[in-house]
């Protein structure tokens, strides 16, 4: 096959690739299955699944995310495991990633920042806003905003992340909530991603038991 023709056959992938990454943001797919109360004054405590996460200064900040949208969901925090209604109970981590190549057509792409936007947008952002959503589940690459001459080929790596959190109920330990969510990225930062994975985590919670649903976390507004 001729050198044109290869690209040819790269660029409709990627084209395909350019096309998706229309719809900027923080993409998850987010799978729970779930038996959850209502709200009825409920407390609960949030803990690390791995023994080398408790009682760390990056936990503590992931499950401050964690306590916060779950009062805001109308439970409250307990003063220990042994006074709490239910566990909750969070694991996360990103992995060694793997190589994408694609082609790039030329002309100009739209998509701020650099091209890469950063993606940490908690729902309770700097000011305390709950932030909105919507679904997809779009590959997550961003083109530069130059031009480029068509056929170019770029190389990076794609890390998947995931965030998994499941409840109990502490009288009997019974399973109330298991949820995962996934995403995958062109950057390996925990502290971007968990955030935005916890997010995704919480839209819609506790959501429909054994539905898997594709959520988008927007970028933060201009100016914002």
């Amino acid at each position: 096959m001729s050198l044109p023709k290869k690209l040819l056959t790269l660029a409709a992938p990627a084209a395909l690739l350019a096309l998706s990454a229309c719809a900027t943001g923080f993409p998850a797919q987010v799978s729970r299955f779930q038996a959850m109360p209502a709200p009825q004054g409920q407390s609960f405590v949030v803990q690390a699944a791995r023994a080398e996460d408790r009682g760390g200064l990056e936990f503590s900040r992931y499950a401050d995310l964690v306590e916060r949208n779950l009062i805001a969901e109308g439970y409250t925090e307990a003063s220990s495991p042994q006074t709490a209604t239910f566990v909750v109970t969070l694991d996360y981590g990103v992995d060694n990633g793997r190589e994408k190549i694609v082609t790039r057509p030329g002309g100009f792409s739209r998509f701020g920042y650099g091209g890469f936007y950063d993606p940490f947008f908690p729902r309770f952002g700097f000011h305390g806003r709950h932030s909105p959503f919507y679904y997809g589940w779009n590959d997550p690459f961003w083109y530069s905003p130059r031009g480029y001459g068509y056929g170019d080929i770029d190389s990076y790596t794609v890390y998947t992340s995931y965030l998994d959190m499941d409840i109990k109920r502490t009288a009997d330990g019974q399973s109330l909530f298991e949820g995962t969510a996934q995403a995958r990225s062109r950057t390996d930062d925990l502290p971007v991603l968990v955030p935005n994975l916890v997010e995704a985590m919480f839209t819609n919670f506790p959501g429909r038991s054994g539905e898997t649903v594709k959520i988008t976390v927007p970028p933060p507004p201009r100016g914002g």
